[in-house]
């Protein structure tokens, strides 16, 4: 159904760190105003200065303060937003806050309470792809709360099995569970994770694979009916479920099933009439060069700026514009991708000690000048890195013509990034670049865990 242009004049940006920067930076380069929000311990985050008006949204816990929709809503209309941006994490993915922006007359920048309901929910989303012919992964039919009859899905799915949360993502409320005796106090520890989170502890059970790539494939859609892949991004290096580094295209995807997997992720957008920007994603079995759709978040991603690279395009600017009803101006270039882009995660850790969160003060913090190397943070000096949140405070993104000169550009990137007073994860990035596995594009989901790691600390 197509809507008419609506009027996008204020947006409170509901989330905080880079993500909020980047979105009142996307909005003033459209003429639209923005009203920060921060709890207490935020108070001097680049983003609160950056907007128009900034308001403090509570104390520093995120359910007190950025998970507070009623809080949220209150400031948008006090000061007379007309549309909401979420961002990822925190409400980005909650069907009741886009329905309840509706209600006050706000403009959800994302898609519809309905859409986020079906698909991101991930025992709805995988009724969806079933119906619509699109390979999933085998597991439950619906997501659980109580453990018991939890137990006896995952005794007829087979172990071992993945345990994921219905809501949200960031690999937040997911456990591997092995064997039935491990089960109850994984399934206990993933439901209480999944509600501090996202405030709804229900689990979800899917078989689970043990060396696998993950690869997610960014859509797009306007309110004018059309919906567009923009190329895939291979998300493997992973710990723990949590996205470590990020590239695109995938250096392991034949031609002919990469052109399948693309078109099947925008053919399931397309089918649940989705508007604004997703991901669907998918594990591929490099063996059986088989792919398995597992979910789709319903919101940008925090690597979207591997696919901005590869086809020179604004995605957060371009959520505005779908937003106030415009048509999708972003497609991927003729001939295809340009080049290939890897995005490194810097997180406030240390990965030589578990990767223990290690916030702090940053006494230095100079990114680095390199050629095709972008980073995207709100960190600087004299900043206190804050331990309520997660601990990514930037991300490095290189680009080159090939996957080769990709990796030297990140080479030279890394050593000249000077970051000090917290320990960061650069040095696993950087390690991570001299490795054989991971130049020659050799690794899986779990290659971190079980071989990456082992190897420098054996």
């Amino acid at each position: 159904m197509v809507e008419p242009s609506r009027s996008l004049r204020k947006v409170l940006i509901a989330n905080r760190g880079e993500i909020a920067l980047r979105a009142v930076r996307a909005a003033r380069s459209l003429g639209i105003s923005s009203v920060a929000v921060y709890s207490t311990a935020d108070a001097g985050a680049p983003h609160v200065f950056a907007a128009d008006q900034a308001v403090c949204i509570g104390p520093p816990p995120s359910a007190k303060s950025y998970l507070d929709a009623a809080a949220l809503l209150h400031v948008a209309k006090a000061l007379g937003c007309d549309a909401v941006y979420p961002g990822y994490g925190f409400l980005s993915e909650r069907a009741s806050f886009a329905t309840q922006c509706a209600k006050e007359g706000l403009i959800f920048i994302g898609p519809s309470p309905d859409v986020i309901s079906t698909m991101g929910d991930k025992a709805k989303a995988r009724e969806t792809a079933e119906r619509f012919g699109v390979p999933v992964v085998p597991g439950s039919d619906r997501a659980f709360t109580d453990a018991a009859q939890a137990r006896e899905a995952a005794a007829a799915i087979g172990f071992p099995l993945l345990l994921k949360a219905r809501a949200g993502g960031g690999g937040k409320g997911m456990r591997v569970a092995a064997a039935d005796r491990d089960f109850l106090q994984l399934f206990g520890q993933a439901m209480a994770e999944a509600e501090a989170a996202f405030g709804d502890g229900a689990v979800y059970l899917e078989r689970f694979f043990a060396a696998v790539r993950h690869i997610e494939v960014q859509v797009f859609g306007d309110h004018h009916g059309t919906v567009r892949h923009l190329g895939e991004r291979d998300c493997s290096i992973q710990r723990r479920h949590q996205k470590l580094v990020e590239e695109g295209p995938s250096p392991v995807l034949p031609e002919g099933t990469r052109r399948e997997l693309l078109d099947t992720a925008e053919r399931l957008a397309a089918s649940v009439g989705y508007a604004g920007a997703g991901t669907v994603e998918f594990i591929y079995d490099e063996t059986a060069d088989r792919f398995y759709f597992i979910e789709m978040n319903t919101r940008i991603q925090v690597e979207h700026p591997v696919t901005e690279m590869l086809i020179g395009h604004d995605l957060v600017a371009e959520q505005f514009r779908v937003a106030r009803g415009e048509r999708l101006s972003v497609q991927v270039p003729t001939g295809g991708p340009r080049g290939h882009a890897i995005e490194f995660r810097v997180n406030a850790e240390d990965w030589q000690s578990g990767f223990a969160p290690r916030p702090g003060r940053l006494t230095k913090w100079r990114p680095p000048t390199a050629k095709n190397a972008r980073v995207d943070s709100f960190a600087y000096e004299g900043l206190e890195i804050q331990p309520y949140y997660d601990s990514m405070i930037g991300k490095l993104i290189v680009h080159g013509a090939t996957r080769a000169e990709a990796l030297a550009l990140a080479r030279a990137a890394i050593d000249e990034f000077q970051i000090e007073g917290v320990t960061t994860t650069l040095g696993f990035c950087r390690a991570l670049l001299d490795d054989d596995d991971f130049q020659r594009g050799a690794v899986h989901t779990r290659w971190v865990e079980q071989t990456f790691l082992p190897r420098h600390f054996s």
